[in-house]
């Protein structure tokens, strides 16, 4: 089967929410799932959050807030979002959003774990590293 490959469903609506700042997924299979917006920029797929390898994954912070300002189709098995703090280098390829979709429960207790661990807060602004500016505030 072209293009997914673990054969999870394919996408039949997405439906993005500005209000709630939730994009709503519904699948082939009957599931629907409201990803909030906060949760997909927390774990994007990109390098830039995820690192390069295990235990180098960036701890995303002050993203409570962000939006989706777009939300394009890469090929037919994948969305770019493009969110308002000038993030967008993540594919969220439909697995992925599947996946964000069915475990956000112990996604978001991973998520204040990792913050607990760090001693940070989940709205203190993202610290600048090397010269990658993040926006302004």
């Amino acid at each position: 089967m072209a293009g997914l490959k673990s054969g999870a469903p394919a996408p039949t609506a997405l439906t993005v929410h500005e209000a709630s700042r939730v994009l709503e997924v519904a699948f082939s299979d009957g599931a629907s799932f409201r990803i909030p917006f906060e949760l997909m920029r927390v774990y994007s797929p990109s390098a830039e959050v995820q690192g390069h390898g295990p235990g180098q994954e960036v701890l995303q912070t002050g993203k409570r807030d962000v939006t989706l300002v777009n939300l394009e189709p890469v090929g037919n098995y994948a969305v770019k979002p493009t969110f308002s703090d000038g993030h967008d280098s993540g594919i969220f390829s439909w697995d992925y959003l599947y996946e964000l979709g069915q475990q956000q429960d112990a996604l978001w207790r991973q998520y204040a774990e990792r913050l607990a661990a760090a001693g940070v807060d989940r709205d203190a602004p993202m610290a600048a590293k090397g010269g990658h500016a993040c926006g302004s505030h």
